[in-house]
């Protein structure tokens, strides 16, 4: 039973699912059990290869809900780790290592077993909790989170706060929560020139040439300062392939690709007319195709940011950053089902490496976070 479990013993059986993007192995059911046995309901959600959950428990008015993924990235070589097999939680003293420790099943044990600890005594009229789930975080999230906020908006269910559990700690439990995420917008493009002799450059047309005073002026635009909440937008080219492998021919195209990462300053239109504009100043001949995958957020100013901070303080003396830096996360698609969104998990300096690692004292912590934080929504 759950409500005899601790959070390092929720969290031992959730590594042992082998859930590589998007294969949920069954966690999921395991999940969805432990709901039932708090007198929850459940509600699978599954499109294509992907796993969905939504679980509810009580039937108040005001919704509290938490949000996260079961699914991990691959494991790498399994030599290189302590236990040669990430995939049992190994305890060394006060540390755990496992994949998906971090990121984020340590959040989702904390969670279940606070949840557990909160229903014990309170009647179901006085909270609604839900649990929004999926196996498709870490991939492309087309068949993930996606999903079930188009469940929620059909059955015209609000969020009224949204917990993500991603882990957004940096040197110590409580350091920092995420209120928005910046947007992510990616270009791939060709530039099209005329291969030829390397000798004769009067007869050829060299696109690395002709795109050098673009990529010059690319990247030394400053696109903006920041504001008060998120950081300057970057731009930042990640490949760029051209030629043939030898030394006398000059290519005939050139293909590149890169990614803003961009602040509420721009819209992606801004940003993609812009870069145009430049590669036009410049007479190339391209194409370029765009992927907006994400656009920028930021939760509304409420109640929710100082019920976490009291929350976290009173249990680790922390007074947390509120930021908005980091990669995306599936806050930009539970953002349209909720205006109070935070991202709040455990360490994240091991996430997604060989050897990902928590500690017992901080998912202990964790723990009564979430158990405080529960017990404050519900008092207002």
């Amino acid at each position: 039973m759950i409500s005899h479990c601790s959070s390092i013993e929720i969290l031992r059986d959730l590594i042992k699912f082998k859930s590589v993007t998007p294969d949920d192995a069954g966690s999921l059911n395991y999940i969805a059990q432990l709901v039932i046995e708090l007198g929850g309901s459940v509600q699978r959600i599954d499109r294509n290869n992907t796993t969905n959950l939504i679980a509810t428990l009580g039937d108040g008015d005001k919704i509290f809900a938490f949000a996260g993924h079961v699914d991990v990235v691959p494991t790498g070589n399994i030599e290189l780790w302590k236990n040669k097999d990430p995939f049992t939680l190994l305890q060394d003293g006060d540390d755990l290592y496992g994949r998906g420790v971090a990121d984020m099943k340590g959040s989702i044990a904390a969670f279940l077993v606070a949840l557990a600890e909160f229903v014990k005594n309170k009647h179901q009229t006085d909270y609604k909790v839900m649990l929004v789930i999926t196996s498709d975080e870490e991939g492309d999230a087309v068949d993930g989170t996606p999903v079930l906020v188009e469940y929620l908006q059909h059955n015209n269910i609000r969020l009224d706060y949204c917990l993500v559990g991603e882990p957004s700690c940096v040197d110590r439990l409580g350091d920092t929560i995420k209120v928005g995420r910046r947007g992510s917008l990616t270009g791939a493009f060709i530039i099209h020139g005329k291969q030829g002799h390397i000798a004769y450059p009067h007869l050829c047309k060299n696109p690395i040439h002709d795109f050098a005073p673009a990529l010059a002026e690319l990247t030394s635009i400053c696109w903006d300062n920041g504001n008060q909440y998120f950081p300057a937008t970057s731009l930042q080219f990640a490949n760029i392939n051209c030629g043939l492998g030898v030394t006398n021919v000059i290519p005939g195209e050139l293909k590149a690709n890169f990614n803003f990462r961009y602040n509420t300053e721009h819209s992606a239109d801004d940003l993609m007319n812009k870069t145009t504009s430049i590669f036009d100043k410049y007479n190339l001949d391209y194409e370029i195709n765009w992927q907006n995958s994400a656009q920028p957020f930021l939760t509304q100013e409420g109640d929710f940011i100082p019920l976490i901070h009291r929350a976290i303080y009173d249990v680790t003396g922390v007074m947390p950053q509120n930021k908005t830096d980091g990669g995306t996360s599936d806050g930009r698609f539970l953002i349209h089902v909720s205006e109070q969104i935070i991202e709040f998990g455990l360490r994240n300096h091991s996430i997604h490496q060989i050897n990902e690692a928590t500690t017992l004292s901080d998912l202990n912590n964790l723990t009564k976070i979430y158990y405080n934080l529960l017990n404050y929504i519900f008092e207002i």
